[in-house]
This record gives C-alpha cells, structure tokens and sequence, in this order.
C-alpha cells in the first residue's frame, strides 16, 4: 500500500498503540511491535474491520474487485492465516488473479477460491487518497 502512499505499519501501529485490547493476543505480547504487527494477518484483519473495509465473503468472481484484499485459512482444520490482494487481471474463465506471498515472493497467480476465505476488505478512497 506503499505504492499508494498509504504506511500500513505506522498505520497499524498507531491503531494497535491506541487501542492494544482489541487485538489478538496469541503472540503473548503486551504492546503493540512496531516491526511485525503489520506482517501478522489476524492483526491486519482487525484493523481493516475497524477502518470500515470489511465488505461480506462471497462466493462469486464478480464480488472481489482489483484492489481488495482477501484473507484466507489454509488448513482445513485449525488456523494458518494467509493475504492477498485481487488483481485485475483474470483467468481465462474470468476468475480474477491474486498478488501474494505463499513462499515463492510475491506473485500474481490463480487462487482466489483455492482456500477458505476468512475475510473479504475493500480500502476507501479516502485513504488511498491520502497520500
């Protein structure tokens, strides 16, 4: 989102430094961590939640738009959170392509439907805007 002139990480900071109780704790923290609490996805799909972005999980190619982020476990059973975010391109069947990171470095590829969408996020304007 830098791109955008959006700093996540300071963005996440600051909401996590101002508001630490409504975010997981799984990691046995006690304040937020400036250099990795944006890397973690359940942390990012708090702050997406409380910035308005959450827009409702679909089944349908139409829904997810370039731009918007997605979340997904890719377990099938406990919890292995992973991102990406929907490009516009497409397949050949019009399924949109998705830019992420699964160990590879970033890569834009098919998979939006490939694992269990746990959260679906479209930015507003108004904060790419802010740049």
């Amino acid at each position: 989102m830098r791109g955008q002139g959006v700093d996540l990480q300071k963005l996440v900071h600051e909401d996590m430094a101002n508001h630490f109780a409504l975010y997981p704790k799984q990691w046995g923290l006690t304040q937020p961590d400036k250099n990795i609490d944006h890397r973690r996805v359940p942390n990012l799909m708090v702050f997406f939640k409380r910035q308005g972005w959450e827009v409702s999980v679909s089944s349908l190619r139409a829904d997810y738009l370039p731009g918007d982020i997605v979340t997904w476990n890719l377990r099938s059973s406990g919890m292995l959170p992973h991102i990406g975010i929907v490009s516009d391109r497409k397949t050949v069947s019009g399924e949109p392509l998705v830019i992420h990171n699964i160990g590879g470095g970033a890569q834009e590829q098919e998979g939006l439907f490939a694992y269990t969408i746990i959260g679906h996020y479209r930015p507003k304007e108004s904060i790419l805007s802010k740049g």
